[in-house]
């Protein structure tokens, strides 16, 4: 029998959520006081930002396809939350990157985005992330309706193959087993959604195999 959270229980295991994913700002936070950043501070934040928001867009990725083997159905009250903190390391990942490497200068900033391929990338995630997390409250979802909504947050999709392009283009080549370890967890979960689209896709006949018209002189069934 599916497992099926009361109201009260699932308060708590969304409080649980909510303190787990705390967990890497917290690293961030204690790294500050301590200074505990290793030799390269910058390179720590931005990396450590970027991984948790991949990770992080990985697990929301992850929930529709948990629910559907599992059957429980709750566990969509918690995607929210997961998306709404992938953006949250995603502002500090950007952040980091637009203080630490350009001091917020514009112009720096904005020449380097055109400059550098894997920071393009790396800027048209975010910047699609941007509506995502707008629009992820239940009174957008009734502004938008519930079609467009999930029309427009279907950008997740390509959002997360940018990441694990700009994650590709990051790292070097000797590094590269982790974001291939990414890209075989994402392949999984998009290919699982492709064939569950396609699934549930309702067949259509080709015009060559349909039923011939069949004209008749009066109403069938009616007296000669």
């Amino acid at each position: 029998m599916p497992f099926n959270p009361m109201p009260r229980q699932l308060a708590q295991i969304k409080t649980l959520l909510f303190l787990v994913c705390l967990i890497p700002a917290g690293r961030l936070s204690w790294a500050a006081y301590s200074g505990d950043f290793g030799p390269n501070p910058v390179e720590f934040v931005q990396r450590w930002t970027g991984t948790w928001t991949f990770n992080l867009l990985l697990l929301t990725l992850t929930v529709t396809p948990l629910r559907h083997w599992s059957q429980w159905h709750w566990l969509l009250r918690l995607r929210r939350m997961l998306g709404l903190f992938t953006f949250f390391y995603a502002a500090l990942h950007f952040l980091s990157y637009i203080g630490f490497d350009h001091a917020f200068a514009v112009d720096a900033i904005a020449r380097d985005i055109f400059k550098r391929p894997f920071v393009t990338v790396g800027f048209a995630a975010f910047v699609l992330l941007i509506p995502l997390a707008l629009t992820s409250s239940n009174w957008a979802i009734r502004q938008l309706g519930g079609r467009r909504w999930q029309a427009l947050h279907r950008a997740i999709y390509p959002i997360s193959l940018l990441a694990l392009v700009h994650y590709f283009w990051l790292v070097k080549i000797t590094a590269v087993l982790w974001p291939l370890a990414y890209g075989i967890v994402l392949a999984g979960l998009l290919g699982w959604r492709a064939r569950e689209r396609q699934r549930k896709a309702i067949p259509v006949r080709r015009f060559s195999e349909a039923a011939p018209l069949k004209f008749f002189k009066q109403k069938p069934g009616s007296a000669d």
